[in-house]
């Protein structure tokens, strides 16, 4: 007598931004499961013209003739006898925002989540930016089941990436992205098999939150160490970008810079906070509590992004009060 082949687990899938797409399509691509339903985000008015633009997690579900749910309210209970009527065994959580426990326990084996940080650490809206401000040299990603208080739930798998000096957020988000949905399929076939780990989250002092990004957070200090700032610099570009005000009270963008030593800095105001230096060709530096913060990459309010060499070239040098 022979067994007929387990029936694909049924999953529904939720996201919205581009973070969660190589995840869903990772599914996709694993005869072991049969994505039934997309959950993502409203349409959102985008652009100059303010037209409603699709997430990019429903593009893709579109893409691959999938049915897409859009709810405003999860609690609704419309939406949630929806959602039953697809009697998905297991959800798939990336990017998303928190469900109520109606419906992240409503699938018969749960729902997980992928977080792009190695959990406990960094629990909140912003992980990858925060690793970046705080000067990591490793971040990761998570799979675990929900439960009730947000990424605290019990883990499954979590994969460890490296954060480059070069990396920024634009950088690491890519390099987390794609080991998010090799993270994901391995979790997901593990639960498959009856397989999958569901270990507490580590109680460790210190834990790192990950709270959403304010505007106010890129205002560069300058009362603050160079290092510190060069970090923050790298954790909010290209989005949503570090920034200052130059003498004149111009908003400059600052999208890469580094930290040089001080006696790199030269003239009557060197070691004062906030003072400007550059020769007018090559270099924009500004004086920090600890050291020089050397830009190198920014946009002037209203122009285009350049390199400080093209920026400069442009600029009248006397605004800074700058000494060469």
């Amino acid at each position: 007598m022979t067994t007929s082949p387990a029936a694909p687990l049924r999953i529904i899938f939720m996201g919205t931004p581009e973070f969660a797409v190589p995840t869903l399509n990772a599914l996709l691509s694993w005869p072991g499961c049969q994505v039934v339903a997309v959950i993502t985000a409203p349409d959102k008015p985008a652009g100059r013209g303010r037209q409603l633009a699709e997430s990019a997690v429903k593009q893709a579900a579109v893409l691959h003739g999938l049915p897409v749910l859009q709810p405003t309210n999860l609690k609704d209970p419309e939406f949630q006898a929806e959602l039953l009527a697809y009697a998905a065994d297991l959800q798939v959580v990336v990017a998303f925002r928190m469900l109520p426990e109606a419906v992240w326990n409503m699938p018969r084996l749960g729902s997980i989540n992928i977080h792009a940080s190695l959990l406990p650490q960094y629990r909140g809206a912003a992980p990858i930016n925060w690793a970046l401000i705080h000067g990591d040299t490793q971040s990761g990603v998570t799979s675990f089941f929900l439960r009730h208080e947000i990424d605290t739930g019990d883990l499954i798998y979590q994969d460890v990436v490296d954060i480059a000096p070069e990396d920024n957020f634009g950088t690491l988000y890519e390099k987390l992205k794609t080991a998010g949905a090799a993270l994901a399929l391995r979790s997901v076939q593990a639960i498959a098999a009856g397989t999958a780990p569901s270990m507490p989250q580590p109680e460790l002092p210190d834990l790192r939150p990950a709270p959403k990004l304010q505007k106010e957070l890129g205002r560069l200090d300058f009362t603050q160490s160079a290092p510190a700032l060069a970090n923050l610099v790298r954790g909010l570009s290209p989005i949503p970008t570090a920034f200052t005000q130059l003498p004149d009270g111009r908003t400059l963008k600052v999208f890469k810079a580094q930290p040089l030593d001080d006696e790199e800095a030269s003239g009557p105001d060197a070691g004062v906070p906030g003072t400007w230096f550059t020769d007018g060709r090559t270099y924009l530096r500004v004086q920090t509590a600890n050291g020089i913060l050397d830009l190198l990459d920014v946009q002037l309010e209203g122009k285009k992004r350049l390199s400080v060499p093209d920026f400069l070239r442009g600029f009248n040098a006397d605004l800074l009060k700058a000494s060469s």
